[in-house]
């Protein structure tokens, strides 16, 4: 199945969509408290509030919200990702989102052993992408947390991203593997890494997915493209996945998709206990909306929450910060 646009995405998954609750890391950043509030308005999503107490009533009063979700007073960045990872392990949400916050901070605070967020998987960023000149959504894989991954890591990328999809819906993921030609030069590295890649597809490496590369873009996402040059196949003009070669690469094109072509994303972070939506600071509400909006999330392939009710150790926090929090800043 595929979607042509958001809307028919989101209403796939709202069909017998469950709740879920999502802490916010770093609640005081405006756009993303709105998005949070317009989310639980729309769908079926609880937020648990986390970061500078005082901002973040004060956001809620301008949003005619006071006193309409949990809020836990954290210090520091360091002390909002500390509060997250243990909700996390206490099995009392579904999801992370970042807010105010670096995001080389938020990850870093999420790998220490303490935190307990690995799974032994490795953590990808995947991108859903609507664009109005593409006749589906689409993914972006990794334009925000793997540098310059090699043959190997890109392999687990494409499982996540292709794991993503599945859970969406989208089976049998047709996946590109980007370069900037289409035959394989020694010169670049990338373009033999994605020969690498389409040859463990051909060997069933990659479950029911169609890999191809390397693929220029033009030949990923324009059929028209590949037929003027006499590149045939399943791939070409019907891409569910951009595997970028590197970062630089991935996020260049995200960006340039969003501020120049009229791009919509919706970005996650997986491989861990629970996805983190990763948004860009500079992105407004309906940018941060997007992927609060998708009623399934895919948490590390199939996770779900344990059943038992957060108010234990909302109401534990609450006691414990409740002197504090009045001389918050």
């Amino acid at each position: 199945m595929r979607f042509p646009d958001f809307p028919h995405l989101f209403a796939h998954l709202e069909r017998g969509a469950q709740p879920r609750t999502v802490a916010m890391v770093g609640a005081e950043d405006p756009h993303a408290l709105e998005a949070t509030v317009l989310a639980h308005d729309e769908t079926c999503l609880s937020p648990i509030l986390i970061g500078n107490r005082k901002r973040i009533l004060a956001g809620l009063e301008r949003l005619d919200r006071a006193d309409a979700f949990p809020v836990l007073a954290a210090r520091t960045h360091e002390e909002a990702v500390a509060t997250a990872a243990a909700l996390l392990r206490d099995g009392s949400v579904h999801l992370l989102m970042k807010g105010a916050i670096p995001t080389g901070t938020l990850m870093h605070g999420l790998m220490t052993p303490e935190a307990g967020f690995r799974t032994g998987d490795i953590l990808s960023h995947v991108s859903l992408v609507s664009i109005p000149s593409y006749h589906k959504v689409f993914a972006i894989t990794d334009a925000a947390l793997n540098i310059r991954p090699d043959a190997t890591r890109k392999r687990d990328i494409l499982l996540n991203a292709a794991g993503v999809l599945r859970q969406l819906g989208m089976d049998a993921p047709r996946v590109a593997v980007l370069a900037a030609v289409d035959t394989p030069n020694p010169q670049m590295p990338e373009t033999l890494d994605a020969v690498s890649l389409r040859e463990a597809g051909e060997r069933g490496e990659f479950q029911d997915c169609v890999v191809d590369g390397p693929l220029p873009y033009d030949l990923a996402m324009s059929r028209e493209a590949a037929e003027a040059k006499g590149r045939t196949g399943p791939v070409c003009g019907e891409a569910d996945i951009l595997l970028v070669p590197d970062i630089a690469c991935g996020n260049v094109l995200l960006k340039a998709l969003r501020y120049g072509c009229g791009a919509e994303s919706a970005g996650l972070v997986v491989g861990g206990r629970a996805p983190i939506v990763l948004t860009s600071r500079a992105a407004q509400t309906r940018d941060k909306l997007l992927p609060l909006r998708r009623p399934s999330f895919p948490c590390n392939y199939g996770q779900r929450l344990d059943g038992r009710s957060h108010a234990h150790y909302l109401d534990r926090q609450s006691r414990l910060h409740h002197d504090q929090d009045r001389g918050l800043p």
